[in-house]
Order: C-alpha cells, then structure tokens, then sequence
C-alpha cells in the first residue's frame, strides 16, 4: 500500500510501498467496535452512589399520624418521593471492565489501521527533525503535514526535545509506537508516524493477522 512520507521538515514528500495488512468486505470491523467499547469502558472508574432511604440520615420517627391530619400517609421523611430522601434504583459502584480476547485484540488494531491508512489519514515523516526542539517550529512542521483537526503523532521512542516542544501543542498527542491502540488509530483526524515508528506498527499488525 502506497502511503506519502515527508521530508523530517515536511517541505518536501513522496509516495513509498509499505506492507500494511489488507482486509476484504467487513472482516475485523465488529472487532474494532468490541475494542473500542472495551477500552471506553476500562476507562470508566465506575465510582458513581446514591444512597437509599434506608442510607440517608434521619427519618426514623413518623412525620404525623396515620390518621385525621388530611394529609396522605407517610412512614418517613426519607422516603424517595419527599425532597432530600433516598434514591429509587439509582447508581451504585459497579465495575465496568470488559475483557477481549487476545486475537480480537489483533484483528481489531490491523483492521483499524488498514481502515485510517485506505482513508488517507496516515502520514509518514522520515523523523521528526532535530531541529523542532522548540514548539513553533515542530508546530510549523505538524500544520504542513496535517492543517486542521486533533492530530497524533507516533515514534519510536520519543525524544525529549520533541516532547518537550509538543506539550503545548493543544490539538497535538504525542504516543509511542509499542503503546499504539486501536482506540488511538480511531480517534484523531490524522496521524502522524516516523518511518520507525511505522516498522514496528506493521510488524505488530502482521504479526496479529497470523
């Protein structure tokens, strides 16, 4: 597959033959929605309570009587349909987390990553220059590359001037090859990878399709 690759200043490009894995029909695509809706869930604290009238203080002693008030019968003032009572089946601390197979794992991240790269949404850099130790000139190199929209870019490793350039970047997320996902691929507007990077990505995603 055929992806354009940038000069490390982005000024100059051309197209270049990378084996990343193809896919026919809708194969991998359930498996992608199953990763994704794992990982939004293990992102979840899952912290969330309510109490019940039984938890809420106070209310023990009857509001009035059963009879003669005119009034309607009441047995606490905790109870859920009086302001300040308890809650009705509401939220308790629950886990979330989802487990995925780990093949499910594999056939998701090279389907997503077959997916963004068909679209045009992968772009290769040489390597990030070692000139962009500072946040404008690695923010002139992002726009040539990608103008508009969150961006992701990926190397193997980073160094620390380029992170250090990037942290004020606010539509730029820096991550590192090894630790890519398929959430990652599925969420930024385009991405950005070193020619180093990009090995280890499609050797894993091969590696997945077996």
């Amino acid at each position: 597959m055929k992806l354009t690759v940038f000069s490390s200043d982005a000024t100059t490009s051309h197209e270049a033959d990378f084996n990343v894995p193809t896919f026919e029909g809708t194969r991998g695509l359930q498996a992608v929605k199953e990763v994704v809706v794992a990982h939004n869930a293990n992102a979840r604290l899952g912290t969330h309570s309510t109490k019940t009238r039984g938890e809420v203080r106070g209310g023990g002693k009857k509001p009035w009587n059963q009879k003669g008030t005119g009034r309607a019968r009441a047995g606490s003032i905790r109870s859920p349909i009086w302001v300040g009572g308890g809650v009705v089946f509401g939220p308790k601390p629950r886990d979330y987390s989802k487990k995925i197979n780990g093949k499910v794992k594999d056939l998701a991240f090279s389907r997503a990553l077959f997916d963004r790269a068909v679209a045009g949404d992968i772009t290769v850099i040489e390597a990030f220059s070692p000139a962009a130790t500072k946040t404008k000139v690695m923010n002139q190199v992002i726009s040539r590359v990608a103008p508009i929209g969150r961006v992701l870019v990926v190397d193997d490793p980073f160094t620390t001037e380029a992170t250090r350039a990037s942290r004020n970047l606010e539509r730029v997320t820096l991550q590192e090859a090894a630790k890519l996902n398929t959430l990652d691929l599925c969420t930024y507007t385009k991405i950005v990878v070193s020619s180093k990077a990009l090995e280890k990505i499609i050797s894993r995603a091969n590696g997945g399709q077996s």
